[in-house]
């Protein structure tokens, strides 16, 4: 990932002079086209240090070129929209999701990683190849290829289907349950109750359901999308009795409710079992509960939704922690986890490059195939931000500034015959294809008083 390069020459009896010293790099011809700016060196540091992470991680297939060299799917789900934001290039995005769904077998799991001559499973990621269609389907306009793989989600769900119990939970699943690198758990798997059942795995079901029901309603059998209806509502009661503490207001992993961790209540958030006030409640506490197993640098891409889920956008920039001290170490490409790292190269850290872009700059997909676009701010304690993000017909340009009122005043460019609209602390403004300026107050009774903007340094 050349970090460092080492020369040793050696003379006879005559000096040697070295004129030239080259390398050549190899590797997916992704041409970056997004732009973002804020004002603060920090982030142009994370944004360009993602970005060169994204580009060694992607070849023939994505991949972590330091370690295992593989394509694994969630590595590929955060790799494939950084690249996707960074880049609007979805052609290796579809070349994954092709590959992935190809290592079927007839029970409907996926591999692990594909291509792979090694047969390895890690039945979430069945369901986070789901979600990467899913992501597919909402920024790329490519309708068709979405359809064509409406029947391999379907054989996914199928499969965990024959895991479920009546009330809706999972059995015991087989192989290798990797939900996260944290170190208090035995090879990333979560604790499971005495049942066989762990509150990760199924709520990680209720969102795949969830998706595979709006891709079923909009490109598939809508009969289809009733059945996925009705399992998630019935596993949602389901979760929701079985891992709620009543005690501490959050989701156990456990049915005995003897385990705690970030990642629960992150995908309760997620699922839309946790929303409104409480989801605000549930992540503030995820916050501030240190004794919850937290997210690693791979988890904390979810961690990070589910804020912005929680109406908690505006405190991302403070969870960039990971990715100050990793600059402080000196890396030049992203770790792969906190702890013990293997990998000194990870696509799968350089989720700051979709959300400088998503959550900080505020643009976001508002319908299939990015044909309405959503732009959300959440500057914290910055003053405004300007950039600009890969469109399936163009860009989309965005300058925006905090006034000391707290009103929003800028431009927003979107390309020809794209619409959408732009929020703002319960402000809303329609916008039209082409230049819109705004000029937009506040409405939200939420919104914080305006601070003098801090500059964010790199702390060991």
């Amino acid at each position: 990932t050349w970090r460092y390069m080492e020369l040793t020459v050696e003379t006879k009896d005559e000096p040697l002079v070295i004129e030239d010293l080259r390398a050549t790099h190899t590797g997916y011809p992704f041409r970056r086209r997004a732009k973002f700016d804020a004002g603060d060196e920090e982030l142009d540091r994370i944004l360009e240090i993602g970005w060169r992470t994204v580009r060694l991680s992607a070849h023939e297939t994505y991949l972590d070129p330091y370690y295992e060299q593989l394509q694994y799917v969630g590595d590929t789900v955060i790799e494939a929209l950084a690249s996707l934001y960074m880049t609007g290039d979805a052609r290796l995005m579809r070349n994954a999701i092709e590959q992935i769904q190809s290592s079927q077998t007839s029970e409907g799991a996926t591999y692990s990683r594909a291509p792979s001559a090694l047969q390895q499973y890690i039945p979430p990621y069945s369901l986070l190849w789901i979600a990467m269609l899913h992501d597919y389907w909402r920024y790329v306009d490519d309708p068709e290829f979405v359809r064509g793989m409406l029947p391999g989600a379907r054989s996914v769900l199928a499969f965990y289907h024959r895991y479920q119990r009546e009330n809706g939970a999972l059995r015991k699943m087989p192989w290798w349950n990797f939900v996260d690198w944290v170190e208090q758990w035995r090879g990333g798997v979560p604790p499971a109750g005495e049942d066989g059942g762990t509150a990760a795995l199924d709520l990680q079901l209720v969102i795949a359901l969830k998706q595979a029901a709006e891709l079923e309603r909009a490109l598939g059998l809508p009969e289809m999308a009733g059945v996925y209806e009705r399992r998630t509502e019935a596993l949602g009661r389901t979760i929701h009795q079985k891992y709620w503490d009543r005690g501490r207001d959050l989701y156990a992993d456990d049915a005995e409710h003897r385990h705690f961790s970030q990642h629960a209540n992150v995908l309760a958030v997620l699922s839309g079992l946790a929303g409104g006030q409480r989801a605000r409640e549930i992540m503030e506490r995820v916050l501030e509960d240190r004794d919850l197993a937290p997210a690693s640098i791979y988890f904390r891409y979810y961690l990070h939704r589910a804020l912005v889920r929680a109406g908690l956008g505006d405190r991302y920039l403070e969870m960039l922690g990971p990715w100050r001290r990793m600059i402080a170490d000196g890396l030049t490409t992203w770790a792969e986890r906190d702890f013990r790292t293997r990998s000194d190269c990870h696509g799968w850290g350089s989720s700051p490059n979709i959300e400088l872009l998503r959550t900080v700059l505020g643009v976001e997909s508002a319908a299939p195939g990015f044909a309405r676009v959503r732009i959300e701010p959440h500057l914290g304690k910055l003053d405004g931000a300007k950039g600009v993000v890969p469109h399936p017909r163009g860009e989309v340009r965005v300058e925006l500034s905090r006034d000391e009122d707290g009103s929003l005043t800028g431009r927003v460019d979107l390309p020809a015959g794209i619409s959408g609209e732009l929020l703002w602390r319960g402000a809303r403004r329609p916008l039209r294809p082409g230049l819109n300026r705004i000029s937009l107050t506040p409405r939200s009774r939420l919104a914080p008083p305006m601070i003098e903007k801090r500059v964010l340094r790199v702390k060991p």
